[in-house]
């Protein structure tokens, strides 16, 4: 993976992220207008379910940026796949 790959998944990664806490509070209001208890607790229950994904993406987020910054070559990445600099 060369760093340009590594910020677009970056970038990628961090929309998912603030998507899915958008997402998460979206679904929760939206389905929270029930006066059913069952129906409220499988909302909260939903809600809660898309936005355990946020704090993952962002991790994965800034994982990629560093990587970006800090080589071109991934740790564990095979030497066939690494780019040389051409000297």
């Amino acid at each position: 993976m060369n760093e340009q790959t590594c910020r677009t998944l970056s970038t990628i990664c961090f929309q998912a992220g603030i998507i899915s806490i958008a997402l998460s509070i979206a679904v929760w209001w939206m389905l929270d207008d029930s006066k059913d208890v069952e129906a409220r607790a499988h909302a909260e229950r939903f809600g809660i379910f898309i936005g355990i994904w946020a704090p993952t993406l962002l991790i994965l987020s800034n994982r990629f940026d560093r990587f970006a910054d800090k080589s071109r070559v991934l740790p564990g990445q095979r030497p066939e796949f690494q780019e040389t600099d051409g000297k």
